[in-house]
């Protein structure tokens, strides 16, 4: 998950405090976004509920999990947006859109 939220999202790591820290996983940031992940042994992905990012340049941003052997599904059911849907290593959903 590491090297897909830094090499796919283009996220940096940002350190946990001390007492989560303790615990496990990892945080990163891009912009005002942060994004913690967790460590649960019998982890089993969500299949509706997702967190959705909204970018600029959807296409390029597109390309990244692509290049990375990952889905991308686009979806042209929400009026005045581009928007596609990628699975990140552990199956979790990840929703990318762009207003138009």
């Amino acid at each position: 998950m590491r090297a897909y939220c830094a090499g796919v999202l283009g996220m940096t790591e940002i350190p946990k405090p001390t007492v989560p820290a303790a615990r496990g996983g990892c945080r990163f940031r891009a912009g005002a976004v942060q994004l913690h992940l967790g460590i649960e042994p019998d982890f089993r992905p969500a299949r509706k509920a997702h967190p959705g990012l909204e970018v600029t340049g959807i296409e390029t941003y597109a390309a990244r999990p692509a290049a990375h052997g990952a889905p991308v599904i686009r979806d042209g059911d929400l009026p005045g947006h581009r928007r596609f849907s990628s699975e990140d290593p552990v199956g979790s959903r990840l929703e990318s859109l762009e207003r138009s």
